[in-house]
């Protein structure tokens, strides 16, 4: 597959990644896991240990609203699921992050620059959307910022994760 390759050694080589079907489908699987980890975090696991609960879909809500488009739960559901998780945070890391980490720093194990690429999801939402959407930056650092951060983290090594376990089937 052009969009990485994972050598034995299980490292990180970036490329851009053809434009075809494969790749939307390595995106949506990707990220759809990633997701489903990201919202299992945020709305389970997190509250259930006495944190804060994440809402993701009410932030694509408040965007959706300052940019004067429908708003709806709906909406707000498709925006967080579809456009970000399966759609725009995978082309993140496989068409910018990953190309650039392999020019920059060179071939490493793919765990470091997949937790990095979620802090910078993180940094991207929370201190980025949020004021776009007229709230309050980085949300006053309430404890919803820091169940955020573990979240996008995780979604960033989740999806590298599943990247990396599709492209080890494929070479088998």
């Amino acid at each position: 597959m052009d969009m990485m390759t994972l050598t034995s050694e299980n490292r990180l080589v970036g490329a851009l990644p053809s434009v075809n079907f494969a790749t939307l489908g390595l995106m949506f699987v990707s990220g759809f896991f990633a997701t489903i980890a990201f919202d299992l975090w945020g709305q389970v696991i997190s509250p259930a240990l006495g944190f804060a609960t994440l809402s993701p879909h009410g932030l694509a809500r408040s965007l959706l609203g300052a940019l004067g488009l429908p708003n709806s739960n709906f909406a707000g559901y498709f925006v967080h699921f579809y456009v970000v998780g399966l759609i725009g945070y995978p082309i993140g890391w496989m068409f910018i992050f990953a190309p650039l980490w392999q020019r920059v720093v060179g071939n490493t194990h793919w765990f470091v620059p997949s937790a990095i690429y979620g802090f910078g999801l993180w940094i991207f939402a929370i201190g980025g959307i949020t004021s776009l959407a007229g709230l309050p930056f980085f949300l006053n650092f309430t404890g919803i910022v820091w169940v955020a951060l573990v979240g996008h983290v995780l979604y960033g090594i989740v999806m590298v994760a599943m990247l990396k376990l599709i492209e080890m089937q494929q070479n088998a």
